[in-house]
């Protein structure tokens, strides 16, 4: 048994069978109500996700100068907070000089905590709610009764995604890069409008339902039946959000590891020659959120990005959003960002490509700009 046990731990492995979104945890007084299991048996669930600003407000342009209000106030506020707290705490320190140790009945240790304050219950507002999945008893058509009495239409997105999947499922949930590439959209929408856009790796489509707001046409795609399938359902679920710009949402497959679109008739959201034909004449954007995690699909990426762009009509935009994750690995015994720095060298490898034909620039995007969605902008994005 020993001699089994050191050999089992030379090569330890760890091994994680479901990958959960952050989005999903943490999300300021959002419940997630499932209502239904999808094909393979994945119980979804329907989230709203706030929009700080309203369609009507983001369409009159008033959003410009109370968002500049807005976040200085609340900068200062929290400031003041922080500065009553800490003062509040130095009232409050005790010595551990004559202070005996307090036990229950079973004998453990009862901790002391400090009361209180006022500013503890001013800032609890403040405070990010842990989410419970909450499972629906009564039909999809109730599940928002209450919701809608407390948020009107216009700013509000409603999403269908699933949590905790396997590795290969990810594209089923929310995830935040795809909110801090919604963010720029509604920030710069000006550039964006009358656009014909498409996303590569769409996954719930909450990226593609925010540029839907802007632009004239929008081509979502990914691949799998059941996710296109559910990223179809949240295109109509948020079609009032789209409706006053007139924009159009197309979900289609595109599967980066083959070299050409699915054009097969019988195949469920395949591509029409027509469709091709629009997205090459006319697409001036290209976009992709939180789908550098997997080495082998970076590189399936920057290929379908080369084969498309090379066929584009004219010269477009691509804005790619992501999240560096940090992970501490044997190899290196050390915390590195493995994913992420394949990006950097594939990107710079684009950027370096001299084929005669194309020609590629990189700059980056200060993440200065405004904050329309309810999440946490980490500095990792």
């Amino acid at each position: 048994m020993v001699d089994l046990a050191e050999k089992e731990m030379d090569n330890p492995t760890f091994r994680s069978d479901t990958v959960l979104s952050d989005v999903h945890l943490h999300c300021p007084s959002t419940r997630h109500l499932m209502v239904r299991l999808n094909a393979v048996g994945q119980p979804v669930f329907l989230s709203c996700f706030k929009l700080l600003w309203s369609t009507e407000d983001l369409a009159s342009g008033k959003h410009v100068r109370e968002i500049t209000s807005g976040r200085e106030h609340q900068c200062r506020s929290g400031d003041e907070l922080c500065d009553k707290d800490r003062s509040n705490v130095k009232k409050e320190e005790l010595t551990n000089e004559g202070v005996e140790a307090l036990l229950d009945d079973d004998g453990d240790l009862e901790v002391v905590r400090r009361p209180r304050s006022a500013s503890d219950l001013q800032a609890e507002h403040l405070l990010r709610d842990i989410v419970c999945p909450v499972i629906l008893m009564k039909g999809k058509e109730d599940a928002f009764e209450d919701e809608e009495q407390e948020c009107t239409c216009s700013d509000v997105v409603k999403i269908e995604h699933t949590m905790a999947t396997p590795l290969e499922d990810v594209g089923k949930q929310v995830w935040r890069a795809a909110f801090l590439l919604a963010d720029y959209i509604l920030f710069k929408r000006d550039m964006f409008r009358c656009c014909s856009v498409l996303e590569l790796g769409g996954g719930t489509g909450i990226t593609s339902i925010i540029m839907g707001t802007v632009a004239k046409r929008v081509y979502c795609t990914d691949v799998g039946e059941d996710l296109l399938a559910m990223c179809e359902q949240n295109v109509a679920l948020n079609k009032h959000l789209m409706e006053p710009g007139g924009g159009e949402i197309k979900v289609k497959e595109l599967d980066w590891l083959k070299d050409e679109f699915c054009t097969d008739p019988e195949a469920p959201y395949s591509w029409s020659e027509e469709e091709i034909a629009d997205l090459l004449d006319h697409c001036s954007v290209i976009m992709a959120a939180d789908v550098f995690y997997d080495d082998d699909l970076t590189d399936a990426l920057f290929r379908t990005l080369y084969r498309i762009t090379h066929n584009l009509r004219n010269s477009c935009t691509v804005y790619l959003a992501l999240e560096k994750r940090l992970n501490f690995t044997l190899r290196h015994m050390d915390i590195t960002c493995e994913a992420y720095s394949h990006f950097r060298n594939t990107l710079n490898d684009l950027e370096n490509l001299q084929d005669g034909k194309m020609k590629y620039t990189v700059e980056p995007i200060k993440l200065d700009f405004c904050q329309f969605l309810v999440y946490e902008r980490i500095e990792q994005l």
